[in-house]
């Protein structure tokens, strides 16, 4: 590739969670909802797409606006916020956008002749009689809609499904269905319902004797099919985790596979201590030069609601399962990151603090020193200087994975009025390799130190040890 590719796959300053990639031509786009800097509320932003050839996926290219919030007819004056979209090519050629409103109990249609160009409002998904899906009392809990189209067959996935809490309670005073996710198909006009909505996968609340136990259907549906099998992709009742299930068919019959990903690594080869802040996570699959991705996202800024987009390539196994992959800062890479080489900070896929970072712990506790992702300026303001802030006494953060070749000097530039030094290792809490003295500066400043040579493909640890607190923009291997 011409320009190497990292986790968040997109720059800096933009945020755009729920990421549904979708291949058209020589193209992946990727679709999702549009989180603001600092905002104090999900997905305010107008739907925003991006784009990269399938060849080159560190070359992504912003294609602008392409549906505003105030589109919707519900939604005149852009108050109500965008959720979790999902976009597919219809029987007719046109290129429908399926989304649903902060408020909303329906599914909005949106379409255009071309997959990243002005949208235009087409309707509610709705029944026969035009009531729309979602409106009447009993009707599914519609969230996060997920489509698929074989043909003329058009299949909508959608659900809403809290566990105890008052969530759950809130919602359940509106009578809609929240046993799990449900599939709808659709007539090929891609709006008419065709057949009732059935259950694929449970809920917390019905998930005994269904193979589903412990990882339960919460938000979040995404459907696939690869060969000849269907993966519905979903967040589970754990939130941090994307999971999927299997089935012959698109609408019946699905079998929990596994966890796909946790944005805090929580499952994988046994771990249940988080490697970096947990929150929600929202992504579908999509193959690409013949490899096969998850995307997903993570937590900025000390907020739920401040997420950008990552993914991670998996492997899909002759029977069909899909182990669970680790979070990298290399995703889209197809390989470790290139060595000499200088690399902004804000690709750690690792953070943490002295104390587990299990749960939202950077938001819950925000007065404790916990280091976290954020930026200079405001929303969408196009400058690469997002950094991880407040790195205190303990506090640490990793990078996987780097090609090393014998480099034998390693920088960082940072700010701050710490004082101490920063331990380098390839493991947490493992062997120092250098050690970076560090001290006060109210502006950038570049603290150089040896490095221990290393050979092969490793990851990068480094843990804060001294008083104060230190930002930290860049490192450097060379």
């Amino acid at each position: 590739m011409k320009k190497q590719a990292f986790n968040p796959y997109l720059p800096s300053y933009e945020y755009v969670p729920d990421g549904e990639p979708r291949v058209f031509g020589d193209r992946v786009y990727v679709y999702g909802s549009h989180d603001r800097f600092n905002g104090d509320a999900f997905c305010v932003n107008d739907y925003v797409c991006w784009s990269a050839p399938v060849e080159e996926l560190g070359d992504w290219r912003y294609e602008g606006v392409i549906y505003p919030t105030n589109r919707d007819p519900m939604n005149p004056d852009g108050k109500m916020q965008l959720f979790a979209p999902d976009l597919v090519q219809g029987p007719d050629g046109r290129y429908y956008l399926y989304y649903s409103l902060n408020g909303s109990t329906v599914v909005s249609v949106a379409v255009c002749d071309t997959p990243a160009g002005d949208f235009q409002f087409y309707g509610y998904v709705q029944r026969p009689d035009g009531t729309p899906y979602g409106a009447r009392e009993g009707d599914v809990s519609c969230f996060d809609p997920g489509v698929l189209v074989e043909g003329n067959r058009v299949y909508l996935y959608t659900g809403f499904a809290p566990g105890p809490g008052w969530l759950y309670e809130l919602l359940s005073k509106s009578n809609r269905r929240m046993e799990g996710a449900y599939c709808t198909e659709l007539e090929p006009d891609m709006l008419t319902v065709r057949r009732e909505p059935v259950l694929v996968a449970p809920s917390v609340w019905n998930q005994q004797g269904t193979g589903f136990e412990g990882h339960a259907f919460f938000e979040a549906s995404s459907i696939r099919k690869i060969g000849n099998l269907y993966y519905f992709v979903y967040s589970s009742i754990l939130s941090h985790e994307l999971c999927y299930a299997v089935s012959k068919f698109p609408d019946r019959d699905f079998r929990f596979g596994g966890t796909l990903v946790s944005i805090g690594d929580i499952g994988l080869n046994g771990n249940q201590v988080a490697t970096n802040y947990t929150g929600n996570t929202h992504g579908g699959m999509v193959e690409l030069g013949g490899q096969w991705y998850i995307f997903y996202h993570r937590q900025t800024n000390k907020q739920c609601c401040c997420r950008q987009g990552c993914a991670e390539a998996i492997t899909i196994l002759p029977d069909g399962s899909i182990p669970q992959v680790e979070i990298t800062s290399c995703g889209l890479n197809g390989g470790p990151l290139a060595l000499p080489n200088r690399y902004e900070a804000r690709i750690a896929c690792n953070l943490g603090f002295r104390e587990e970072s299990f749960g939202y712990v950077a938001v819950r506790e925000p007065d404790k020193a916990h280091p976290y992702f954020t930026q200079s300026g405001g929303d969408r303001e196009d400058h690469p200087d997002q950094y991880i802030a407040n790195l205190s006494h303990g506090a640490w953060c990793g990078f996987k994975y780097f090609a090393f070749s014998g480099q034998e000097r390693i920088s960082v530039t940072a700010r701050g009025d710490a004082r101490g030094s920063l331990l380098v290792s390839t493991e947490k809490d493992g062997p120092t390799l250098s050690c970076i003295p560090i001290s006060p500066s109210e502006s950038w400043q570049e603290f150089t130190a040896p490095l221990s040579p290393l050979h092969g493909k490793l990851p990068l640890f480094l843990t804060f040890q001294g008083t104060g607190a230190m930002d930290l923009f860049e490192l450097s291997i060379d």
